[in-house]
């Protein structure tokens, strides 16, 4: 092994809902995905998942639902694809409680939020977690989540992340200029438990947002959350190389990753970042056991259970079209939509057929089935040619997809000194980056700090 070998970075891929990536495996007799309402689903699967040492649980979520497949939601009711779905924020402090290291990655659409009482409620995280918050930043892909919302039709896409960039700015200047560090004195003696005179009134006055008062908060163990997002997007990236801390992106190989990851790093530099700034992560699937004989009999297995149809549905949303009009060889072509471009362009071309045997297993996540070895062996290649930092690791059966990975894949990783052994201390940036709790002074966020040089 190379000096310089990354060690891996994982979190675990889910959703408060039944089916999430891997559609109709809530339908196989070991998995628990029906479960999801109930609170000890969410604090059992944080303790497994601290006990094989994962950074993070990445919780997705979306706004609207899934009603461009057939212009109905007849198929996404009766598979459940992410419908019903729950808020992942109220799903934190449960799981924080029952452990100590663990991650929090939790996705809110800031298209449909007011940045002064958000900011609120991720410091609240924040602090209850002592530090183990992060943010994964989305703006939204859906006409009906537009439509619940008022709207006629979805705000443009590249609109969205102009409103976005609106939106981060407010919540910086919530979470880094509103409180100074010491303006909690909590002295009892003198009956003064905040200094006023360190508490400062946040007055911005934008295109979107219009803010005026203090932040609510004190500051919190990061102040600002560690910060995620995925977009690969022209736009996408621009805001990537402006914002991210993490980001979530996904390709067919390891070279063609290896050019966006270059993409983006390259677009943090220019935007004033170092390139390791930014870390990138992969969605992947996995199915392991002990030897490669009994991982393809398990692979065969799950795909008895798994919906195609139902994986088609989810991305006729990603894209926007409605891909039962295709006949099952005709060449997909459409106009341009609102919903995810870089899906859209990726896949304009491809026939139905095709896509439904790229969704065998329900969804479109690369799948790396086979022994520990193997499995080791393929996510190390993905991270070493494709120069990213880790994986978000999707269920397939719920728990026992981590618990495979746990038992079996953690320890390979580790005997090859890729994967660590104990958790590092601190917050969960501390964790990932090995610095401080704060964000550095090259992002952009510092420069709301009080005694900075304010942006222009």
């Amino acid at each position: 092994m190379s000096a310089i070998a990354k060690e891996v970075l994982l979190n675990a891929f889910n959703m408060n809902c039944v089916g999430h990536i891997h559609h109709g495996m809530w339908t196989h007799p070991q998995d628990r995905s029906t479960e999801f309402n109930q609170l000890s689903y969410w604090t059992e699967l944080a303790q497994l998942l601290e006990r094989g040492l994962f950074d993070g649980l990445f919780i997705a979520d979306i706004l609207g639902v899934y009603d461009v497949y057939q212009q109905n939601i007849a198929l996404t009711a009766r598979e459940s694809i992410q419908l019903p779905v729950n808020d992942p924020l109220l799903l934190v402090s449960a799981m924080a409680g029952v452990t100590q290291h663990l991650g929090f990655g939790i996705t809110a659409n800031l298209s449909y939020e007011a940045p002064y009482p958000f900011a609120r409620r991720l410091s609240t995280l924040d602090h209850l977690t002592q530090g183990r918050i992060g943010w994964n930043i989305v703006t939204g892909y859906l006409d009906s989540a537009a439509r619940a919302m008022g709207l006629n039709e979805q705000i443009g896409h590249d609109r969205r992340y102009d409103q976005a960039d609106e939106f981060l700015d407010v919540a910086y200047q919530l979470w880094e200029g509103s409180w100074e560090d010491d303006a909690v004195l909590a002295d009892r003696q003198r009956r003064i438990y905040a200094d006023a005179q360190k508490i400062h009134k946040v007055t911005h006055r934008g295109e979107f947002y219009q803010v005026e008062g203090y932040h609510l908060s004190s500051p919190s163990p990061q102040r600002t959350p560690l910060l995620f997002q995925a977009g690969s997007s022209a736009r996408g990236i621009q805001f990537a190389a402006r914002h991210a801390e993490c980001t979530f992106v996904n390709h067919a190989t390891p070279a063609v990753m290896k050019a966006q990851v270059d993409k983006l790093r390259t677009a943090a530099v220019a935007a004033g970042r170092q390139r390791q700034d930014l870390k990138v992560f992969m969605g992947v699937g996995v199915i392991v056991a002990p030897t490669a004989t009994e991982a393809q009999d398990k692979y065969r297995e799950y795909l008895r259970y798994a919906s195609p149809e139902a994986g088609l549905a989810h991305f006729s949303s990603s894209t926007g079209i409605d891909l039962s009009r295709f006949g099952l060889d005709d060449p997909i072509q459409a106009g341009p939509t609102q919903a995810i471009e870089s899906v859209t362009q990726t896949y304009r071309g491809w026939t139905r057929r095709q896509l439904l045997e790229q969704h065998a297993m329900g969804g479109r996540y690369p799948l790396v089935v086979g022994d520990p070895q193997q499995v080791a062996d393929t996510l190390l290649q993905w991270v070493d040619q494709a120069d990213i930092d880790g994986f978000n690791l999707t269920r397939i059966v719920n728990p026992g997809s981590y618990r495979d990975f746990i038992d079996l894949v953690v320890p390979e990783l580790q005997a090859r000194g890729r994967y660590k052994t104990a958790y590092r201390a601190g917050s969960l940036r501390q964790k990932l980056f090995r610095q401080q709790d704060r964000l550095p002074h090259s992002h952009p966020a510092a420069g709301w700090r009080l005694g900075a040089s304010l942006p222009v």
